[in-house]
């Protein structure tokens, strides 16, 4: 592979005009199809084959008319102090609202809270119930703002009112405070790594580059393929963040090259050849653990999954071609100018006496830390390990769910109308569950439903079953049960498995299908499923790391090491997700007002995104160390080789990607909230902790055993020479000048 992208990075060096067009019209093709392409619809989180989702499906086939995941407001009404909502001048008020929606654009129906009822005990609350034939985001804006013109009609008669349900929901854009704050940090970063303006200026418009075309791209393919602001901000995510790095590491490798004395072009092709290696498997293990939530079986995450992919593949794209294409096009400036001026007194006095271990007579930070953890590698990994170990403590109490208006800032009024139905009706009141009777094989409708309704009513934990609605067939009713309990409490998800229990015998009896739903119901199933989930994918990425580390690094024991600190990792990363934002802690810094359930996709989605971000640090670090060891390093002399090179390149990385996750922290968006807390904690634990700490003092402690593999393996394994190693045998003339080829000593010459 080493030879093949080694040939890549000279024709894109030496064809950059080329190359940097094509891109460029890609680029112009990928804006405009974007710019053309109508706005996509946000789609209700669904999962085929739960018993909700066939309810729902059920609800769409035996109600056409209706939309049983369509938009739904409440508009809450409390009377002011000492006043009761019934007394005339209020429910005038009330009325009044109400009518000036009814028979609006949009509204399906309007319900009349003093005809149903829906006045608390002590008169103070009512609430009325609005249902739409649109989703939330498929609203027009004069439908949310006559729903926000009646409730300001009642506030202005005296009436506190609030609005709850999704019909003021709304998409959140990219592009806010904290997420150019982050990418200003990544510049910084990217300056002081590299010490150069133009080198760090080329990883950020390589980066833009494939991140504005994998976002035109989703925008382009919203409609067709249903993509949501969630699936675009994700690949925007992670192909900022992997574009960044996948640049800078090719970048400093070029620099090596230069600085070894090596022509532009051919510098260009061994950086793309060895570090373009390093890219193309860990871009690979991103895109594969990526696709492969597909297998969840939930869309919204199977398209979440596509479009990160698809932004990684582009990335590495980007990497290979257009980078070493700028490198034609920027020339020296690529380098330091401290590296320039060496270069130009390479040939004076003194400048045989400097070591590239050091700078300025110092050795430099990488080199150091490598010797302190060879000195003490098991107080190094004792301490490194109990330490996260106590931060992954917290993950023993995930609980997972999904957010609804409970988790909102108390400053919306979907938050404010939750807590006024709390108040008046009890905290089940915002959960309530749909039931709906199948009585199509039934002999009588009626009766089957009315044994149905005395099942519920005869569950411990249900505070209200309401009347039954039959559709125009009448062989389909439809009822509402009231927990006693809030939406997201264990107590609600042990009532629905009972209800479940409990209808059974009534279907064994009558023959009739009884399917309990609602978005309470739905959040349930799907929060289990993530669970039931979570161990087998988990354990698919662990096996998959294992064998490709096996064969790039051809050691048994590397791959374990990689996937016990992958795992140590990730369960972190729980651990501050958990702290965070069921428990509290440090929320305040993160904008979380309210604790709650983890979000029952992050779990397998950091997962799958950390798996790939992992890799990436693990092959960059320690294929410099396995190139200096099958040259006849030392165990321990490889170890410091591999900082010396590595070390300051991928600690710039692991800060950039920090820097850009941790940008999306500020976004009100509960998902991307969550993963940008989530990723950007497991970054720093696997890059300083596990792959900078733990990995230096485990590959100390195992010696020459580290690079052990069967000979069996030896022979059956292919080899895919990430380190470039047949780079340094004469490459054909076509695709290597002679004077470049720096000869080293084969891998079977070296002894143990």
């Amino acid at each position: 592979m080493a030879t093949f992208l080694y040939r890549i990075g000279r024709w894109a060096f030496r064809r950059r005009r080329l190359v940097g067009g094509l891109w460029l019209g890609a680029l112009v093709l990928a804006i405009a199809a974007a710019a053309m392409a109508p706005a996509g619809e946000e789609e209700d989180l669904s999962m085929p084959g739960t018993e909700s989702q066939k309810a729902f499906d059920l609800l769409d086939e035996r109600f056409p008319r209706s939309n049983s995941q369509g938009a739904e407001a409440r508009l809450v009404f409390r009377a002011p102090d000492g006043q009761r909502v019934t007394a005339g001048e209020n429910r005038a008020a009330v009325e009044d609202a109400l009518g000036s929606l009814d028979g609006g654009d949009q509204v399906a129906s309007a319900t009349d809270p003093y005809e149903t009822g829906a006045v608390s005990e002590d008169g103070t609350i009512a609430y009325a119930t609005l249902t739409y034939t649109a989703d939330a985001v498929d609203l027009t804006e004069s439908t949310r703002s006559a729903l926000e013109s009646a409730a300001n009609a009642a506030r202005d008669a005296g009436l506190t009112v609030e609005i709850g349900g999704s019909a003021l929901d709304s998409e959140e854009a990219p592009g806010g405070t904290t997420e150019l704050i982050g990418v200003a940090v990544a510049a910084v970063v990217l300056v002081l790594a590299l010490g150069s303006l133009v080198a760090a200026g080329l990883s950020l418009l390589t980066a833009f580059v494939g991140v504005a075309i994998s976002f035109g791209l989703v925008s382009a393919l919203a409609v067709p393929l249903g993509l949501t602001s969630t699936v675009a901000i994700l690949s925007l995510m992670l192909g900022l963040a992997v574009g960044i790095d996948y640049a800078l590491f090719i970048t400093s490798r070029f620099r090596d090259e230069r600085a070894r004395g090596s022509e532009p072009e051919e510098a260009a092709g061994r950086a793309v050849g060895t570090a373009g290696s390093a890219v193309v498997f860990a871009g690979a293990t991103v895109f594969i653990a990526l696709v492969g939530l597909g297998v969840v079986g939930i869309p919204e995450l199977t398209k979440m999954g596509l479009g990160g992919a698809g932004a990684v593949a582009l990335a590495v794209l980007v990497a290979l071609t257009l980078v070493p294409a700028l490198f034609g096009f920027f020339g020296r400036r690529i380098l330091s100018r401290a590296a320039r001026k060496a270069a130009r007194k390479a040939a004076g006095p003194g400048s045989e006496g400097r070591h590239p271990d050091t700078v300025g007579g110092r050795a430099k930070l990488g080199t150091r830390w490598a010797r302190f953890v060879l000195r003490r590698p098991m107080a190094v990994l004792m301490i490194a390990v109990l330490g996260l170990g106590v931060v992954a403590l917290p993950a023993l109490s995930l609980e997972l769910g999904l957010p609804g208006d409970e988790s909102k800032s108390v400053e919306t009024t979907q938050r404010r109308a939750y807590d006024l139905l709390s108040e008046g009706f009890g905290p089940g009141f915002n959960g309530p569950l749909t039931v709906v009777v199948d009585a199509s094989e039934s002999a009588d409708t009626r009766a089957t439903t009315d044994l149905v309704v005395k099942t519920l009513r005869g569950v411990d934990g249900v505070a209200s079953v309401g009347e039954p609605v039959l559709n125009r067939a009448a062989d389909t009713a439809v009822l509402t049960a009231v927990p006693r309990t809030a939406p997201n409490s264990g107590e609600t998800k042990d009532l629905v498995h009972a209800i479940r229990s409990a209808v059974s015998g009534v279907e064994a009896d009558t023959g009739a299908g009884i399917l309990v739903t609602g978005t309470t119901a739905l959040n349930i199933d799907i929060s289990e499923a993530m669970s039931d989930a979570l161990l087998p994918y988990l354990t698919v990425v662990i096996g998959l790391a294992v064998l490709l580390l096996l064969v790039v690094f051809r050691s048994v024991l590397v791959p374990v090491k990689a996937a016990l600190g992958f795992l140590l990792s990730v369960g972190s990363a729980f651990g501050v997700l958990v702290a965070v934002f069921q428990w509290g802690w440090a929320a305040d810094l993160v904008g979380i007002e309210q604790t709650g359930p983890v979000m029952s996709l992050m779990p397998i989605l950091i997962i799958g995104i950390v798996f790939g971000l992992a890799m990436d640090y693990e092959v960059f670090l320690l294929s410099r160390m396995r190139e200096a060891y099958v040259h006849g390093a030392s165990p321990g002399e490889a170890i410091v080789t591999g900082f010396r090179h590595s070390g300051r390149v991928v600690a710039a990385a692991a800060i950039i990607m920090i820097s850009v996750f941790a940008g999306f922290i500020g976004m009100s968006n509960p998902t991307i909230q969550t993963m940008g807390v989530g990723l950007a904690a497991a970054v720093a634990f696997d890059a300083f902790v596990v792959r900078m700490t733990i990995a230096p003092a485990v590959l100390a402690l195992l010696g020459h055993r580290a690079w052990w593999l069967p000979r069996i393996l030896h022979r059956v394994l292919p080899n895919v020479d990430i380190e470039g190693e047949k780079l340094s045998k004469p490459v054909p003339a076509s695709a290597a000048e002679p004077d470049a080829v720096v000869p080293l000593l084969p891998v079977g010459r070296h002894r143990h």
